[in-house]
């Protein structure tokens, strides 16, 4: 299993409009997330628009691969890119800049 850390930035004038968003995220988008391998998934934001993502995963590659052919996926990403900074052009799923585990209290 990985232990997946990321981060993001929102443009710190919408982070509540994106935690008010997080907070009625679609039930088919949760439904796919699931079936696609995100396990223990949390999103933490910050005021100044830092957003700290975790999730576990057999593969975050494979998660990542199966959830972008999803339309839902697809629907979602589209909707949210607006919030962010930073992305070069890449969806928010794939734009995120991943953490290295530093250490793990198992």
């Amino acid at each position: 299993m990985e232990r997946v850390c990321f981060r993001l930035r929102v443009k710190p004038d919408r982070v509540a409009e994106y935690r008010a968003r997080h907070a009625a995220a679609w039930p088919e988008m949760r439904a796919e997330l699931t079936r696609t391998g995100w396990r223990n998934y949390s999103i933490f934001v910050h005021d100044d628009g830092e957003v700290i993502g975790y999730l576990e995963t057999d593969d975050l590659a494979t998660a990542q691969t199966d959830m972008a052919k999803t339309g839902v996926n697809a629907r979602w990403q589209a909707d949210m890119a607006e919030f962010f900074e930073g992305l070069d052009d890449k969806r928010p799923d794939e734009g995120f800049t991943r953490l290295p585990e530093a250490f793990h209290l198992d």
